[in-house]
């Protein structure tokens, strides 16, 4: 049964119809089948000239040459995997430093050279000898010993999906290495593989190696270090999580430590330092005995939360809550809840710092180096050789902050230095202020900027990317002074336009929820012709903590924004935009507060004549997809129509399907029937009504989603048909939880969005989808 046919307060009394339960059955022939059909219904439903020609459009902007190469610094290179028309899946290739900033833009002294990249890897052709669609995972170049720069372990997936597998590369002679040559592999699973020492001859894998290895959510309990040459029955075990735990995990930092890990729950994290002359446990019998729980002669004693580390193991007593980051010689806790230590309390937000050695010794010797404010909120963070550099948000617009400990030798207790970066110029430039009581902070710059460490163990070296939603990203190499100032930034890579954004205006503004709180929105279109109201589309997500910051989106840009339409990013609570205080209210019974921000902002375009009552399309993907359908089906008056995509849409069972279990801090436990009285009033598989009309749907999933399972839109679709109502059903065969493996599928599946929410949306004051901007 997918779910109980008892009515409740918010439903009639009729039982809804019964999704089949083949459904559930992912591969299933008789689910691919009904698959095929709901997919085959699609395609001519939507189907038209202007549908493919907006395809080709989207297709030629995700594949354009001279878009900015995704690039990473490894040992003295760079590395990226670069996709077009003639390589879909991909090549893995890499350049030398000099021959790629002898790309970057003209400037007055010298034109741009092409960049001379060496291919490591073609996916594509790898893909065909497999017969097998390979999904690019990433890929981990060993940077220190003899064989830096010399081998790899590549990370790759049938069809995008989480479980992937893990083998090791030789970039000299252009293969896999084998295990008869001693080579590293994991297999499937949603684990991972990474280098155990400087000299490549050991890694850290953890991987489905049995009965009982894997958490309910199914991610791997247990880590271990192997050596090159050595059975994996004989590898050491480095950590194992309890029992009831969502995971556990092990890595090694750029300065050469091991640190271990378990997550008792999606927002805890316990973790250990492991010296490296401390002795670990081996032999198959004693890893098995450590995930069945029983004593074995070479286990240590469980800690008192049930996980297994090696003795000599030092915990980093730290908030389990928190986020601990490291630095050279220097420790950083990232605060979601209050904390008292040390005689002092620390607020929700605040990133502290220490000496590492100190802190692991007792000590607890803190500094602020960030404490958020009713508009701040700490984004991201990442060290260089000898700085901190923060990204912060400040009402949702991005800027960086450096922090420099204080030199060696100082007095105790100096204080860290900081810098603000100055960055405004990279992105939109500020609009008139208008006679407008919503708007937020008018006339500032509206920013989305990040920074990451070219090598944060060797050099105080940056990338900069910012862009803005009207500028396209402009990526930047800076260097970090001494005393932690900003010096010689260079552009190496600037991307053009890639829509038409003349008389495009983007404003900030803030609605108000049925508790008073202030949600800030973004809007980005031009003004319709004449005035009133015209098509809008409204993205929201509302979960996890998770931020929707500014940024260039050159395929909404082009499909939506240059035909005419308004665009507009929902900034709900239950994201990050302005930290743990934005995020915390919002789980579990506190779920319906992201309902009501985004009925505030839909209402408050309404209000301002941007849109027509009952005219949005809302867009919401994975937990935004719950979220959407949580509007379609508590507010259907207040849409024009809803895409869901991925979607989270029956909570009865999330937690049961795929990686669901982990999410239970978030939603809430069904199995719980306290719990699920005031769930079922946010699960809009069960809030669908017999006899109530519902604006049309468009659901959207892929077969090789092993995130959110494909059954949670199958129901849904099953159950909308069944019930009369116009619902549109696409399942990729390929793409995971991103819903795509190429450009031409992300830009199929982004056509038809757009398409079918420019054909639902208001008509007035908008353009034909086949007209020209």
């Amino acid at each position: 049964m997918h779910d109980d046919v008892t009515a409740h307060a918010t439903t009639s009394t009729t039982p809804l119809p019964q999704a089949p339960a083949w459904l559930d059955d992912i591969g299933g022939e008789q689910a691919l089948a009904w698959v095929a059909e709901r997919n085959a219904q699609a395609e001519a439903r939507l189907a038209s000239p202007a549908l493919e020609e907006l395809t080709r459009d989207l297709t030629a902007v995700l594949d354009a040459p001279d878009r900015i190469p995704p690039v990473a610094h490894r040992a003295g290179m760079v590395y990226g995997l670069w996709t077009d028309a003639e390589h879909p899946r991909g090549l893995w290739r890499r350049a030398s430093w000099l021959s790629y900033v002898a790309g970057a833009p003209s400037r007055a002294d010298r034109d741009p050279e092409p960049t001379e990249w060496e291919t490591l890897l073609d996916l594509d052709a790898l893909a065909a000898e497999r017969g097998r669609p390979l999904v690019w995972g990433g890929a981990q170049v060993l940077t220190t010993g003899a064989r830096a720069g010399r081998r790899a372990l590549i990370t790759l997936s049938d069809g995008g999906s989480d479980t992937s597998v893990t083998r090791e590369y030789d970039l000299d002679a252009r293969r896999f290495v084998g295990p008869d040559d001693g080579g590293f592999h994991r297999p499937p699973s949603k684990g991972s593989l990474v280098w155990g020492d400087e000299e490549g001859e050991s890694v850290i894998v953890s991987a489905d190696v049995g009965p009982g290895s894997l958490s309910a959510a199914g991610y791997p309990r247990q880590v271990r270090r192997l050596g090159r040459g050595t059975a994996v029955e004989e590898a050491e075990i480095l950590v194992t999580a309890a029992p009831g735990s969502v995971a556990a995990g092990a890595a090694r930092d750029p300065w050469g430590r091991t640190w271990l890990t378990t997550m008792p729950s999606f927002y805890g994290t316990r973790i250990w330092l492991l010296p490296d002359d401390v002795v670990c446990p081996t032999g198959q019998q004693a890893a098995r005995a450590a995930l069945d729980g029983v004593a074995h002669p070479a286990l240590p004693a469980p800690t008192a939360e049930g996980d297994l580390v090696p003795a000599g193991a030092v915990r980093l007593e730290v908030p389990e809550s928190a986020s601990a980051g490291v630095g050279r010689d220097w420790l950083t806790i990232e605060l979601r809840e209050p904390w008292e230590v040390g005689g002092r309390s620390y607020a929700p937000g605040t990133l502290l710092g220490a000496d590492l050695a100190a802190y692991l010794a007792g000590g607890r010797d803190l500094e602020v180096l960030f404490e958020p404010t009713a508009t701040t909120t700490l984004l991201s963070a990442t060290w260089t050789r000898n700085h901190l550099v923060l990204t912060v948000l400040d009402d949702v617009a991005g800027r960086l902050e450096v922090c420099t400990p204080a030199p060696a030798g100082s007095a105790p207790g100096t204080p860290w230095a900081h810098h603000w970066v100055d960055l405004t110029g990279a992105s939109d430039l500020p609009g008139r202020p208008e006679e407008d009581d919503t708007l937020l902070r008018p006339g500032r710059a509206l920013l989305s900027v990040s920074a990451a460490a070219l090598d944060p163990a060797g050099t105080d070296y940056l990338w900069v990317s910012a862009s803005g939603w009207t500028t396209p990203s402009t990526l930047t190499v800076a260097r970090l002074t001494d005393q932690g100032e900003m010096t010689g930034m260079s552009v190496v890579r600037q991307a053009p336009a890639r829509f038409d954004a003349t008389g495009v205006r983007v404003s900030q503004h803030v609605a108000t929820s049925a508790d008073g709180t202030r949600v800030p929105y973004v809007e980005i279109g031009r003004p319709v012709p004449g005035g009133g109201p015209g098509r809008v589309l409204v993205h929201a997500y509302g979960a996890f903590g998770t931020a929707l910051t500014p940024g260039y989106e050159p395929v909404t840009g082009k499909a939506w924004l240059e035909r005419g339409g308004t665009y507009v990013v929902a900034n709900t609570r239950g994201g990050g935009e302005y930290g743990p205080d934005w995020h915390r209210p919002t789980q579990g019974r506190g779920r319906g507060l992201v309902l009501e921000d985004l009925t505030a902002v839909i209402d408050s375009l309404v209000a301002r004549g941007v849109a027509e009552a009952g005219s949005v399309v809302v867009h919401g993907s994975s937990a935004g997809g719950l979220l959407a359908g949580e509007l379609l089906t508590r507010h259907p008056e207040r849409v024009g129509a809803v895409v869901l995509e991925v979607p989270l849409l029956d909570m009865r069972r999330y937690s049961h399907l795929l990686a669901g279990a982990s999410w239970v801090p978030e939603f809430g436990d069904p199995d719980d029937e306290s719990q699920w009285e005031w769930m079922r009033e946010h699960s809009p598989y069960h809030l669908l009504k017999e006899g109530r009309v519902y604006p049309p749907v468009l659901l959207l999933t892929s077969t090789r989603d092993d995130r959110v399972h494909p059954a949670h839109a199958r129901t849904m679709a099953w159950r909308l048909a069944a019930l009369g109502q116009d619902v549109t059903y696409v399942e990729t065969a390929e793409g995971g939880h991103s819903g795509f493996a190429t450009s031409a599928q992300r830009a199929r599946t982004s056509a038809l969005i757009h398409a079918f929410a420019w054909q639902h949306a208001s008509p007035r004051g908008g353009v034909p989808l086949h007209a020209e901007p």
